[in-house]
């Protein structure tokens, strides 16, 4: 019987061990899609204990720990930082076969060297052990990310925001390369007409625009993007139930636009038109910039209205959505292509039912012009485990060139969340080492090896057109 979380975890068989450990283990990291803070990395900021870094914000977990039958006040309440910890601990051993067992254990080992079980018999040992650590000046947000040979980070970024924080490091000449993404959900989100007659008129004052129409609107919007540009941005990210990509007159989203900022209630059909013809400007201006634009697909978000009444958004109660996705995406694509607009695209997928879906649709629009030009991005929240890996990696594989994907990220708000990438990377490893074995793929370790660390670094460092001291 093999140890818990050995050296050997996840890597069934003698090729998939070198493969890891000579090649995978040693690259480091680029985390091309996060949720970190940019301001605590500027202010190099220091964790009191395990808790500020491991549970504030972190809904997977409380997820967990309600299943569990732990009070809210545990989770996002009033609790004590060190209360909230043994809830969690006794929370931890009821999580096995969900990934947060694994992870909540290759944390406490990668990051504070525990190799104890975490339980409500070693809670208290644990929670003083790794907070005592966390004081120590090597551990400070920026210790982190270098203790998990982070190079390259990409926070999501607003387009009002004023990325004084991606300022400041650039400024200090931070080794880790902190840039800002641009992600304007916010701006094409008509469901909460107050909310967004609130983010034109910041729209306005930060870009310094007056914002009367749809135009002004859209010179305001290209305004921040010019300036995301200016500050290192080559990304973009979207964050949407499905893409939308309804017919439209530019007269008519003028209407809708002004309708919008009287208050005035908007359709269903007005609002897609909407989300439409944003979706395809900030499309346009990623391909004249040469960005990337990235596109999480699927989350039915905010599903129980009581909390998120209570708490608000991002706190745990989104699920899997069930959208149509394949005509749209097709659209969406084709139109931007036949104008020779269509930048470097990553589609993420939510629901493993499209899985193929999406592995099949990244051909259609792969035109030779860069290796992997269209990629079925790296599997995500609720898929990001070893099951919904592996089907996102066997759907690729057998439909597309899993030796260009562009490999794993974080899409984390966690400073603790580095180890996905070695658990991703292990059960790369491990697909290929087993059909070596087997006799399905040539015993030709240094090109798999090959193959192994351009998906988990090279072909990012490669794919996305990062600004001069990034390359590498």
């Amino acid at each position: 019987m093999k140890k818990f979380l050995d050296e050997n975890f996840l890597l069934e068989s003698n090729t998939a061990q070198i493969l890891y450990h000579e090649h995978a283990a040693k690259m480091p990291i680029i985390d091309y899609h996060c949720h970190l803070s940019p301001q605590q990395i500027a202010e190099d900021a220091q964790f009191e204990n395990i808790t500020q870094v491991w549970l504030y914000g972190d809904h997977y977990k409380w997820r967990a720990m309600r299943t569990n039958g732990v009070d809210e006040r545990y989770c996002t309440g009033d609790a004590s930082d060190r209360e909230k910890f043994l809830k969690w601990a006794e929370t931890v051993p009821y999580t096995l076969r969900n990934p947060l067992y694994h992870w909540t254990h290759l944390e406490l080992k990668r990051y504070f060297g525990i190799d104890k079980i975490l339980d409500a018999s070693t809670a208290e040992e644990i929670y003083e052990e790794a907070s005592a650590l966390l004081k120590k000046p090597e551990y400070s947000v920026r210790g982190l990310l270098r203790k998990m040979n982070v190079r390259i980070v990409c926070t999501t970024d607003d387009p009002t925001d004023t990325l004084e924080y991606h300022q400041q490091l650039k400024k200090e000449g931070f080794e880790i390369r902190v840039l800002p993404a641009f992600r304007p959900d916010n701006a094409m989100n008509l469901s909460n007409l107050s909310g967004f007659q609130q983010y034109v008129k910041k729209l306005s004052a930060v870009s310094e625009m007056r914002v009367e129409n749809f135009d002004d609107y859209l010179q305001a919007l290209k305004a921040r993007h010019d300036y995301f540009a200016e500050n290192g941005c080559c990304v973009s990210d979207h964050g949407l139930e499905e893409v939308y990509n309804e017919p439209y007159e530019l007269e008519d989203i003028n209407t809708i636009f002004l309708k919008a900022l009287e208050g005035t209630p908007i359709s269903k059909e007005e609002h897609n038109k909407f989300r439409s013809v944003m979706l395809t400007y900030f499309a346009e201006w990623d391909h004249e910039k040469g960005w990337v634009q990235q596109y999480h697909l699927g989350a039915l978000r905010n599903n129980n209205s009581r909390m998120m009444q209570r708490l608000g958004p991002d706190t745990g109660w989104d699920s899997i959505g069930d959208f149509p996705q394949g005509k749209a995406i097709a659209g969406f694509l084709d139109k931007l292509d036949r104008q020779d607009k269509l930048a470097k695209t990553i589609l993420y997928n939510l629901n493993p039912a499209d899985n193929e879906l999406m592995a099949t649709m990244i051909g259609n629009f792969n035109d030779g012009s860069s290796a992997g030009k269209i990629q079925f991005g790296s599997s995500w929240w609720f898929l990001d485990q070893k099951d919904g890996m592996i089907k996102q990696m066997n759907a690729l594989s057998n439909m597309g060139l899993i030796s260009r994907f562009v490999g794993m990220l974080t899409d984390s708000r966690s400073f603790l969340s580095y180890p996905r990438h070695e658990y991703f990377r292990r059960i790369l490893c491990n697909l290929f080492g087993e059909e070596v074995e087997k006799g399905e793929l040539p015993n030709n370790l240094p090109w798999i090896g090959k193959v192994i660390e351009d998906i988990c670094y090279h072909n990012a460092a490669n794919y996305f057109n990062w600004p001069k001291e990034e390359k590498e």
